[in-house]
């Protein structure tokens, strides 16, 4: 037997040792006729009305937990759709009663969600239960029901339906209640989550009724304080419309008031009602969140990192299969998505979410990386520690009683029409739909992995089974100290799953509220308990998931941990307690009587950040993007290369010893030159050209005059191939920052990337490397790169390609994002480092100017990715570079590996004269296409023929979707690895390609710079990035707030949380330098569509400023450890930060290295 909790009031406790017993699966399915419990959920089909009409008709019903009968073992109650709601007495031992008919708690009629409170104070629980029903349903028969217990008297339960006389019998088509006090006067209040049957297409992009009088929109209902409730939603600000599946309660914003999380189903996105403080609320999701889940099913609230923080999972109907995607994913419709958000709506797509908190009012969506993101048709998410483990995990209820989302019954079997009567249309349709299947699958349980990703156990915890799963709920059934789960079953009977994971580090403690009249059941406290350097925070509302309410308790799971140091309590009206010590493995009542004032309990205090955002310096510099669409030109796009920029270069382009800027524009834009004046502003000065698209952009000294010239790559895709506008510019400075257009570059239109400037030759100027990005219409053919050798003289700058070895093929490099020119083996010649879009990562040896590829002899020839940046740095402190490579990240559909690449078979199949770039990815060991039939159409339409209807699409590996002459002549691209990385140099030729935190993988990184930033002696990785132009269904990869990453000196990362760097940068970010001024080090980052983030960063004590010969340093430290450093001209992502080197304050020796590989030693004039 497990450990049975006793029940205390604070401060006693009591530890109870028990046996232990190892079951099969750490859930055990209990079964109907052993407990009892022979709810079901039973629907008839076939009749009027069926989903046809009735679109709600399987969205099943809910259940709650509690104790009616205050025995001390909690009841349940269920909620029927076409059958009567059944209630269930607890006796014990796993056996029920079913008390329905005495208790006086049946209905008839469509129910959907219960929720439990204690309406009356009187300490017995209540039950409200919301209505629904057809289109033909009347207004009685939606009347919302409350049940109010009359108290267990002479042993019986009994309750009496009191709804209409407290004013809560709401006649909508009401799906879930939640009780709060949103007023902050002590008693409940109740919003009201409602839906509607509407007569037109949901997902039709529309203005948003924000008017408060769409049917489908949500209500609150304040308490009067007289057992009677009045609907005071327009006068507190619960306007927006909405088809409401969701609602959960917390306090988002920490700022002791609740507020109210709503998910929505269809086009209509998720709301979040911020809690004013004065009787209002205010939708504020836009502010907080920077997409959705597109139809918005059940929703929960809690901490999965314990940081404090509450995070929001949504869950959606993604199919996690090959087969079920392509039989319900429509395709990508881009000016549909575009007119949603003309129209007001978010972003928004159709996967589950998984919003983390990141502690400043902001939430990353990262439901991908954490794997929980495709769980099919999904209800309820329940986040909670079901092993006591101290972390919480999730299960899903899943299933749909008909398939009807599957495209050939929507497209060809929904629209079938008989010659006759509107009746007989009816029953050809009907026909058609009781062909199509179940979605009968089985419920998933997701453990917590402890670094933001979870691990699907589903078949270990014994959910394996196929149901039509809906509402749930967890509780302690049996008293043994874990979490047992009851489910709402369509034509099943209940599940009722007895938790028996048991592996000896699974304590626990729980806690119950006995709160200040008249909220009793303390509802809206929070609790937050704190052992071994760890800390839990949990905050009490019972109202989860989909439809039902969960105990009305707080458990915490604590693994080992055998004692509590302290915990926190928070009151609903901001009086707090702090109890502790205690021991674990038992349940306190926490009282209200024993808090105290809050000025009581000191909160910590507010720590000064490494960055400050700064304005009105003159930065305030927007790049307005033009409305190019590549996807009309080639459908099959995983994105979009017409909006990459801007890149950003650094240096004092007036010689007057201030750094300036050139911030590139895009096509329809002048780039600009920002000089920066005395005082510490900028001055703006557009350039004349406004038609290109500026991608890289390099300020060197071309002619070495002691002045700076400026080269800007042209490139996107906007333009037609070999368009003349894709012309590098290369500017030659007078000397005193005015620039002119120079013709010293070679003719070429190639739509370009990055330019990066080096002495590879060393015969005294500075030549450069021009990466080729995209050719235009025809992806992902090879765009052509090339090497320019400086042969200026005389005072005539010009450039020309450098022909090297025949065998160096830049003409077919690959798709280039970024390039650096280092010294990899440190023989004092600039090697070459090229990345790029299905690109490996190219290693290019220097051996006196001529240029070797070695790629494949240093242990990187399985290192294909979609890289985006590369920089430098000897991050493990061993004399040598080490680098840092941006890559798509893996918070993405896609997944990748040397067994299991994604690849691209270009070619053109139907023969139109376009290439076809068909992209194809492994799920369960299976290569697939990775597109929707549609899209696929839309660039191939003979495709229309092959396969003629969905299920023939679905049904088809890649192979059997091609013949093999088709592909016999395809250019085939691969992607092996889609994680940001660190490349460690571990000399002898030879690197380690390794994986960055998990905490760097949640969006693609762009803009990087390297430096000290910690004051440790170690370098530490400032980065940025997102991207916004991804396919519609993947969207866009937003997760990413910026990040600090802390060096260990070893090679080893740890993310630096935002509150402690204040670097905070949302948006599409891009380019990213590093500038000089005299308030201090500059951070500035261009946003794409945007306008630029300035930063200042810590400042250094002593820096040195490197001649324009000079390639890198190295530098001893006291402890002995040394490192070096290099001095590039162009690094990052487009960009060119300044050449400054930071001297560590405890460095003891400095020696500047030139490009001839002499060394001199500077710190003892510095």
């Amino acid at each position: 037997m497990r450990r049975r909790p006793f029940h205390f009031l604070i401060p006693l406790a009591l530890t109870l040792v028990g046996c232990k017993h190892i079951a099969d699966t750490s859930f055990k399915e209990m079964s109907p006729s052993t407990t009892g419990v022979d709810f079901s959920n039973t629907l008839v089909l076939g009749g009027n009305p069926s989903v046809l009409e009735f679109e709600y008709m399987y969205n099943g019903a809910g259940v709650a937990v509690a104790d009616f009968d205050q025995d001390g073992l909690q009841d349940l109650y269920f909620t029927g759709n076409m059958v009567s709601n059944r209630m269930y007495r607890n006796l014990g031992d796993w056996k029920f009663e079913d008390v329905t008919k005495s208790a006086r708690v049946g209905s008839e009629n469509w129910s959907n969600g219960v929720s439990i409170v204690d309406i009356n104070q009187d300490g017995y629980p209540d039950i409200y239960v919301c209505k629904g029903g057809h289109r033909g349903s009347t207004g009685a028969e939606r009347a919302n029901l409350l049940f109010i217990n009359n108290g267990n008297k002479g042993g019986r339960l009994g309750f009496t339906e009191a709804a209409k006389e407290w004013g809560l019998a709401d006649e909508s088509y009401s799906v879930q209640a939640a009780f709060f006090d949103y007023d902050g006067d002590g008693d409940l209040d109740m919003y009201l989550l409602s839906n509607a049957l509407v007569d037109f297409n949901r997902n039709t992009p529309r203005p948003k009724d924000r008017t408060g009088k769409a049917p489908s929109a949500d209500k609150l209902f304040r308490n009067n304080g007289d057992n009677t409730f009045t609907d005071v939603s327009k006068e507190a600000g619960i306007l927006i419309e909405g088809f409401g599946l969701g609602v959960e309660i917390c306090d988002m914003n920490t700022d002791g008031w609740p507020d109210v999380y709503v998910s929505n189903d269809f086009l209509t996105d998720d709301l979040l009602y911020i809690n004013q403080k004065d009787g209002t609320f205010s939708n504020e999701a836009s502010s907080y969140f920077r997409h959705l889940t597109f139809n918005g099913m059940g929703n929960d609230i809690a901490d999965i990192n314990n940081d404090g923080h509450p995070d929001v999972v949504v869950l959606d109907m993604l199919p996690p299969d090959n087969k079920r995607w392509k039989l319900t994913m429509m395709g990508n419709n881009y000016d549909e998505f575009q007119n949603s958000i003309s129209d007001g709506y978010q972003p928004q797509y159709i996967r589950n979410t998984l919003q983390l908190n990141n502690g400043n009012g902001s939430f990353s969506e990262i439901g991908q990386i954490a794997g929980i993101s495709a769980t099919e048709w999904s209800w309820s998410p329940l986040l909670a520690d079901y092993d006591n483990d101290g972390l919480n995990d999730l299960f899903v209820t899943n299933g749909y009683r008909q398939d009807i989302t599957n495209l050939d019954f929507m497209v060809y079997g929904n629209n079938v029409l008989t010659m006759g009567t509107e009746e007989a249309n009816r029953e050809q349709r009907l026909n058609e739909l009781n062909k199509l299947p179940g979605i009968k699958i089985h419920n998933f349980m997701f453990k917590n992995k402890g670094d933001l990703s979870f691990e699907d156990i589903t078949e270990e915890s014994g959910f394996s089974k196929p149901t039509y799963s809906n509402g749930a709920v967890y509780a302690d059934l049996d008293n043994d100290g874990d979490l047992d789960l009851i489910i709402n079953n369509i034509d099943d009977p209940a599940g009722l799953y007895q938790n028996t994971a048991e592996g000896g580090n699974d304590n626990y403690i729980r806690f119950r509220f006995e709160g200040k009249m008249p909220n009793r059941q303390g509802i809206g406290s929070q609790v937050e308990i704190f052992y071994q350097g760890k800390r839990q925070k949990k905050y009490y509302t019972p109202y989860r998931g989909y439809l039902s309410t969960v105990e009305q308790a707080l458990h915490f799971g604590l693994g080992a941990t055998a004692r509590i140091d302290s915990l926190k309590v928070i009151w609903p009206d901001g009086k707090k307690q702090k109890i502790g010590p205690l021991r674990v493995n038992q349940e306190l009542v926490l009282r209200y009587q024993d808090a105290r004032t809050a000025p009581n309990i000191a909160e910590p205090t507010r720590m000064t950040t490494l960055f400050h955002a700064l304005d009105s310096i003159g930065l305030d510099i927007a790049h307005v993007e033009n409305e190019f669409v590549d996807y009309k030109i080639q459908p099959l796009l995983p994105h979009m290369h017409s909006r990459n920029g801007p890149g950003i270069a650094v240096a004092d382009v007036n010689n007057d010893g201030l750094e300036d800027m050139y911030v590139g524009g895009a096509r329809g834009q002048s780039g600009s030159i920002l000089l920066q004046r005395p005082n510490g502003s900028f001055e703006q000065n557009a350039m004349a050209e406004t038609e290109t698209e500026d991608m890289g952009t390099l300020f060197f000294d071309a002619d070495n005059d002691g002045d700076q010239d400026l080269y800007v790559v042209s490139g996107g895709s906007s333009l037609p191939n070999n368009d003349s506008l894709y012309r590098d510019r290369f500017y030659q400075n007078s000397g005193s920052g005015i620039f002119v257009l120079s013709d010293a570059l070679p003719k070429s239109f190639v739509s370009g990337s990055v330019v990066a400037a080096s002495d590879y030759d060393k015969d005294g100027d500075l030549d450069l490397f021009v990466g080729g990005r995209i050719r235009p219409g025809a992806y992902p053919l090879p765009s052509a790169s090339c090497l320019l050798k400086n042969h200026s003289a005389d005072g005539t700058i010009k450039f020309e390609a450098d022909p090297q070895p025949v065998d160096l093929e830049f003409d077919e490099l690959g798709m280039v994002t970024d390039a650096i020119w280092t010294d990899f083996n440190n023989d004092t010649w600039q090697d070459l480092i090229v990345i790029g879009e299905f690109m490996k990562i190219h290693l290019f040896e220097n051996k006196q100017g001529i240029l070797n590829e070695i790629t494949d002899q240093t242990g990187l020839e399985h290192t294909t990715g979609w890289w985006n940046s590369i920089s430098s740095g000897d991050f493990d402190n061993d004399g040598d570079t080490d680098y840092i490579l941006g890559n798509l990240g893996l918070n993405s559909r896609y997944k990748a590996s040397a067994k299991e690449p994604l690849c691209v078979y270009a070619s053109d199949y139907d023969k139109n004269g376009q290439i076809d770039p068909v992209m194809c990815y492994y799920i369960d060991g299976e290569n697939y296409l990775a597109h929707s039939r549609n899209d696929l159409i839309d660039q191939i339409n003979a495709m229309r023929i092959r396969f003629r209807t969905y299920s023939d699409y679905a049904e088809a590996t890649f192979e059997e979707s091609f013949l093999k002459e088709e592909l016999a002549d395809a250019y085939v691209v691969k992607s092996e690895t889609f994680a940001n990385s660190y490349l460690e140099n571990l000399g002898s030729g030879k690197f380690k390609l390794s994986e960055l935190p998990m905490k760097a993988q949640i969006a693609p990184i762009y803009g990087m710079l390297i430096k000290d930033y910690t004051n440790d002696g170690n370098l530490d990785i400032l980065a940025v990035g997102n991207f916004y132009s991804g396919e519609v269904f993947s969207g866009r990869y937003d997760a990413s707030i910026g990040w600090l990453l802390k060096g260990d000196g070893k090679g080893g990362f740890s993310s630096v949380d935002v509150s402690e760097s204040g670097f905070f940068v949302t948006g599409d970010a891009k380019g990213m330098v590093a500038l000089q001024t005299d308030k201090g080090p500059l951070t500035v980052v261009g946003i794409n569509d945007g306008t630029l983030k300035v930063f200042l960063g810590p400042k250094t004590n002593r820096t040195y400023t490197p001649e324009q010969n000079e390639v890198g340093a190295l530098i001893e430290f006291k402890d002995g450890k040394r490192h070096k450093v290099e001095f590039h001209y162009g690094g990052g992502y487009l960009s060119h930060s300044s050449r400054t080197l930071q001297i560590p304050a405890d460095a003891t020796s400095v020696k500047i290295i030139d490009s001839n590989g002499d060394q001199t030693e500077i710190l003892p004039i510095l």
